[in-house]
C-alpha cells in the first residue's frame, strides 16, 4: 500500500495532516502502516492577521491514520514563495470531518 511512497523517498515533501496541519521536509522513510519520518522539518502556520509563520520542528513522525495528503514540492517554485510569506494571509486548514 505504501508503495507509491518510495519515490518521494530524500525528497522535499508537504504533509496535510488531519488535523489541518502542513508540515514541510525531507522524506527519510516509511513503514507498512504508512507512518512516516520527515527530517529537517517545519510546520507552515497561517493566519488572517499575519504572514506565514515558520515552526522549526526537526526530525518529525507522523502516523499513517493522521495523513491527509502528501506531495512533492517543486524547490524552485517553493524558494520563490518563501520570500512572499510575510505578505500571505489566508485561514488555517480546518480539521479533516470523517462522516
Amino acid at each position: 500500500m505504501s508503495q507509491p511512497l518510495e519515490p518521494f523517498v530524500d525528497k522535499q515533501v508537504s504533509v496535510i495532516t488531519n488535523d489541518g496541519r502542513h508540515i514541510v521536509g525531507t522524506l527519510r522513510g516509511f513503514d507498512q502502516c504508512v507512518n512516516i519520518i520527515i527530517e529537517d522539518s517545519h510546520e507552515r502556520v497561517y493566519s488572517t492577521s499575519a504572514g506565514v509563520e515558520q515552526v522549526p520542528l526537526g526530525l518529525f513522525v507522523i502516523r499513517g491514520d493522521n495523513l491527509c495528503v502528501i506531495g512533492q514540492i517543486d524547490e524552485a517554485a517553493d524558494s520563490a514563495l518563501q520570500a512572499t510569506f510575510a505578505d500571505i494571509r489566508c485561514e488555517p486548514l480546518k480539521t479533516l470531518a470523517h462522516s
